[in-house]
């Protein structure tokens, strides 16, 4: 069952890219349940999508989401931490957490994808949360392809 409005998010490690370029372990606690944070899952680092809309919205509007209060903007993708850390590069994502989920976090909230069908193996639906100290205060789960309910537009207009 998928974590909805009022569960608290759970307590797994995650992964970011240190500043030496190596991978450092993240409670998902020390990173998602502090203040006002706003949290977006993608099935899969550069991929079109996620790449093309998803994570460019939330990058050109991370000072809109910061101005309303929130204190943590982080994108989370069952990837490496090479990868989430390149892909963040790529698109200018300074001030956005990129977390490397081994899949543990994405299992724990009920959201797997299976993108085997793509080649992707099993992955993060899309979605996007607002969280205020760990709990959750909204869920925006994309029933498909595409970023509609889970595009940072959609954020802003609900804080």
């Amino acid at each position: 069952m998928a974590i909805s409005v009022g569960d608290k998010i759970p307590n797994v490690q995650l992964r970011v890219l240190s500043a030496t370029g190596m991978p450092e372990p993240v409670n998902s606690h020390d990173v998602l349940a502090k203040g006002t944070v706003v949290l977006f899952a993608v099935p899969g680092a550069f991929t079109p999508g996620c790449s093309m809309i998803h994570l460019p919205g939330y990058v050109k509007n991370r000072e809109s989401l910061k101005a309303k209060g929130v204190e943590t903007i982080a994108c989370i993708s069952v990837n490496d931490p090479w990868v989430m850390d390149a892909w963040g590069k790529a698109q200018g994502a300074d001030g956005i957490v990129m977390l490397a989920d081994g899949g543990e976090f994405t299992k724990a909230v009920g959201l797997e994808m299976d993108g085997s069908g793509f080649g992707l193996g099993t992955r993060s639906q899309r979605y996007s949360a607002i969280l205020k100290d760990g709990v959750v205060q909204e869920i925006n789960i994309e029933d498909g392809p595409g970023v509609s309910v889970s595009a940072c537009e959609v954020v802003l207009g609900h804080l």
